[in-house]
């Protein structure tokens, strides 16, 4: 069976219905499992109705826009009249990946970006190897789904109640969220994070680049020797690096009280910060030096035939090639600091506690659920950083050429 082009389709009987049970049982399997702890009988159902909707959609439902919609109407429908709204939802997903699992294969799409000469093998193999991806990608995130959906719960707990699966107004609410942005207990340690997180980032956005230059120089001696000293914050275990940070910062903040009269609230903030530019330089050297490898050094050598200074030319040609990894690398060095809990258990004293040192302390001593409203807004500014740089990286890319505009 080869792909020879649009016309090629493969056969309902033999191929994609069977496929389509198979996805079907799979599903059936978590369905009878999660519901009436019979998840043999669940397959058996699942993956007759797979084979059953692969018919009925290869002669009914020819276009795909129709044909996804009514199952996924059916199968919530379905899981509304066998149990509650939320089992509609489950329903109305489920019906979906079948739909789109079944014209995937009827319309000979899974060998759409596979070389022609492949054979039956090599394109399973192919496909299977994306499944596999994105299974990892899943498992990744998943775990971060039942945080954000707890964050909603209505009640004082950490588990899911009859309301909030059945999709019930009632088992909501946003008293976590009112409860972390209307007290001091948890507006002080974000304030602190908000103070000691951006002065990290700017220490190791200023330590960093300037390290990744200065190594990406072919006369510097010794350079991949320093530069795995530079990077070694983020390879050793963090729990000895907090261990060497206390030891040398614990002295050093003795003798800035002793000889110089700091405030001591003050000195710990001084540690903190360091300790947390320590950890973010690595990624700045990362992402600079890979900016870096794409850069034309026949541009600071005109430069210098101009009568640019170094600094000049720095500023004016080097900088704003290198910028998007430059802001990339702060925004890793950023959240580094701004998610750091084990160091600053180590360096800083109650008056420096950051935000995951609180929700630390709520994890072991009283289990609040506000936690689970401080990890969804956490993991909210992750995303929105993390797609900040991609975008950083895509636009880098294109600068140096080495994508499409």
């Amino acid at each position: 069976m080869a792909y020879v082009g649009p016309s090629f389709r493969p056969d309902l009987m033999s191929f994609t219905a069977p496929c389509t049970a198979a996805l079907g049982g799979a599903f059936g399997f978590v369905v009878g499992n999660a519901f009436d702890n019979h998840p043999w009988i669940g397959v058996l159902i699942g993956a007759a109705f797979g084979f059953a909707l692969a018919f009925t959609l290869s002669k009914f439902a020819v276009k795909r826009t129709a044909g996804r919609w009514a199952t996924i109407a059916l199968c919530a429908l379905a899981g509304f009249l066998f149990s509650n709204l939320g089992a509609a939802v489950a329903g109305g997903l489920i019906g979906a990946v079948l739909s789109w699992f079944f014209y995937w294969l009827d319309t000979g799409a899974y060998r759409k970006n596979v070389p022609i000469y492949y054979t039956a093998r090599e394109t399973l193999w192919y496909n299977t190897f994306l499944f596999i991806c994105g299974l990892v990608f899943f498992f990744l995130i998943a775990p971060l789904l039942p945080v954000m959906w707890l964050s909603f719960n209505a009640e004082d707990f950490f588990t899911f109640t009859p309301e909030m699966l059945a999709f019930d107004p009632v088992g909501y609410s946003l008293k976590h969220y009112r409860d972390f942005l209307g007290t001091d207990e948890w507006m002080v340690p974000l304030k602190n994070s908000l103070i000691i997180a951006p002065i990290a980032t700017v220490i190791s956005v200023s330590l960093g680049t300037l390290a990744a230059i200065g190594l990406s120089q072919s006369h510097v001696p010794f350079r991949q020797t320093i530069m795995a000293i530079m990077i070694s914050p983020m390879i050793v275990p963090l729990i000895i690096s907090a261990t060497g940070m206390f030891f040398f910062y614990a002295p050093l903040g003795n003798w800035l009280e002793a000889t110089l009269g700091l405030n001591q609230s003050f000195v710990g903030y001084v540690k903190v910060i360091l300790a947390h530019a320590v950890l973010g330089v690595p990624f700045v050297i990362i992402t600079v030096t890979a900016t870096l490898v794409g850069f034309d050094r026949s541009l600071t050598r005109a430069a210098a035939n101009m009568g640019a200074n170094p600094v000049t030319t720095f500023f004016r040609v080097q900088m704003p090639l290198i910028l998007p990894g430059v802001i990339s690398g702060g925004l890793f060095a950023f959240i580094t600091s701004f998610d750091e809990v084990v160091v600053v258990l180590f360096v800083g004293s109650a008056q420096q506690q950051t935000l995951p040192w609180q929700m630390f302390t709520g994890l072991r001593e009283q289990i609040s659920p506000t936690i689970l409203a401080a990890a969804s807004i956490l993991v909210a500014v992750s995303i929105m950083l993390l797609t900040t740089v991609e975008l950083l990286r895509r636009r880098s890319e294109r600068l140096r050429g080495l994508s499409p505009g």
